[in-house]
């Protein structure tokens, strides 16, 4: 819907007017004068005074601070590697070491790369867990 605001032609959403008007029961003017209000066209008296008292009682700091200042702190990951899977990485590197030149491990007793031609590998070694009784 277009709509002349002090000589300013303004395009108000349809959808956001009907909503106005059915949520808070009123005309379509009214609906036109709250969405000029929410986007700042005009003041909204006793919107200001309730802003400036939630202000003055720092009622937004209370609601943004709820969390709390504490931050997470991060724990440090260990990884429990089992001695087969270590001897077992370790056989496999050896051996994909032995027959070709361009191997590295990325990450220690999980993922091997391998380059063969202009083509790249990774081996990647998971061990399954036992499951739960």
């Amino acid at each position: 819907m277009k709509h002349n605001f002090n000589g300013k032609i303004l395009n108000i959403p349809d959808k956001e007017i009907q909503h106005f008007m059915k949520s808070y029961e009123i005309s379509q003017d009214e609906a036109i004068q709250l969405w000029l209000e929410d986007e700042g066209y005009l003041d909204n008296e006793e919107a200001e005074e309730l802003t400036k008292k939630a202000q003055e009682n720092r009622v937004t700091a209370t609601i943004h601070n709820a969390k709390g200042d504490k931050k997470k702190t991060t724990k440090v990951k260990v990884v429990k590697v089992s001695d087969e899977k270590a001897t077992l990485f370790k056989e496999i590197f050896e051996n994909v070491s032995e027959n070709h030149e361009n191997v590295e491990i990325l990450k220690e007793n999980k993922l091997i790369q391998v380059k063969i031609g202009e083509k790249t590998f990774k081996i990647d070694l998971i061990e399954q867990r036992q499951p739960k009784k």
